[in-house]
């Protein structure tokens, strides 16, 4: 998990995950990952990614759609972290202090859930 900035473009917050991410046989993620050099970076891990082409792509690059639909389960449990007021809206001031908010919440709404 990387904290960034509001403003940071999401290919710069992608690629800054790509040395951390675990092996995987696949990644799923949005159209506003969808890049050359971010495709490029996953499957130098052997990692296929499961990115749907954005609209105005010159080549329309193949994926797995079936996959793709399992995407929901992600955006639920983000969706229930933003439940938590304190999580939406970043009270905190200290980037260590809003992480653990986090993994606090994340760990809550696991058990719960």
């Amino acid at each position: 998990m990387v904290l960034s900035e509001g403003q940071m473009n999401d290919h710069k917050g992608a690629s800054l995950l790509i040395d951390a991410l675990p092996p995987a046989r696949e990644l799923l993620a949005d159209q506003g990952r969808d890049s050359d050099g971010f495709r490029t970076a996953l499957g130098a891990k052997g990692i296929t990614p499961c990115i749907p082409p954005r609209k105005n792509r010159k080549v329309v690059i193949a994926y797995d759609k079936t996959l793709y639909r399992q995407r929901h389960r992600v955006e639920n449990a983000f969706g229930r972290l933003k439940d938590w007021r304190r999580m939406a809206t970043r009270y905190d001031r200290c980037a260590h202090t809003c992480v653990s908010a986090i993994c606090i919440a994340t760990t809550v709404t696991f058990r719960l859930g």
